[in-house]
């Protein structure tokens, strides 16, 4: 590498700021080990998708040490599920699954709700009933995974729960109202509002 290509680090300048706002968010676990990933790839071994997509966890980490805050806006981001097996491996305590976490949270932040907007339901019914649910766009694929019995399953699973002695998955009125001011006091009502406008502006413009 030509030495022109080094960048002066000036004392007292945060040079860090995308790796920083990572490792203080409250998401990411207190000793995460981002600083000292040292690229070995053993993250990328073990992550299944990794191994069925384009996504690359150790890339991920790179880019993050890299300060490319392009990965926010990045739609592999959104192609890990939280397996937490990149966390269970990695020889420095590095958790990738909890730096997607972050980059998400901004992602959506910075109202990028390309990836999100499908999951409205769920916000929906987590406002209204305190508990989420399985986005109807979903449905053919559980159908196609489970089998054409999941449909009679679905209806029938408040008298299946009933038989093995479980409680109806319907949460007091009292809990659906505080789960709701919660919602609201941390502003999740708010940006439900933005990505019900966000899918509104997309449904018009088919």
């Amino acid at each position: 590498m030509d030495i022109m290509e080094f960048k002066t680090i000036k004392i007292g300048k945060n040079n860090n700021k995308l790796t920083d706002s990572i490792i203080k968010d409250l998401k990411t676990s207190k000793d995460i080990g981002v600083l000292k990933c040292i690229q070995c790839g053993m993250c990328t071994s073990v992550c299944p998708a990794s191994r069925h997509s384009e996504y690359d966890s150790r890339e991920i980490s790179k880019r993050v040490l890299e300060e490319d805050e392009s990965l926010i806006y990045d739609d592999i981001i959104w192609n890990c599920f939280y397996c937490y097996t990149c966390h269970s491996v990695c020889p420095v305590g590095n958790s990738v699954s909890e730096i997607i976490q972050v980059l998400r949270q901004k992602a959506i932040i910075n109202e990028e709700f390309e990836q999100i907007v499908t999951f409205l339901a769920f916000g929906e019914s987590l406002l209204e009933l305190g508990i989420g649910s399985i986005p109807i766009e979903y449905y053919s694929e559980l159908i196609e995974v489970i089998g054409n019995d999941y449909p009679e399953f679905k209806n029938k699973l408040d008298e299946i729960r009933e038989e093995l002695g479980l409680g109806s998955l319907n949460l007091p009125d009292e809990d659906v109202k505080d789960i709701g001011n919660i919602l609201e006091k941390t502003g999740f009502k708010d940006r439900l509002e933005k990505i019900r406008a966000y899918k509104k502006s997309i449904n018009s413009e088919q």
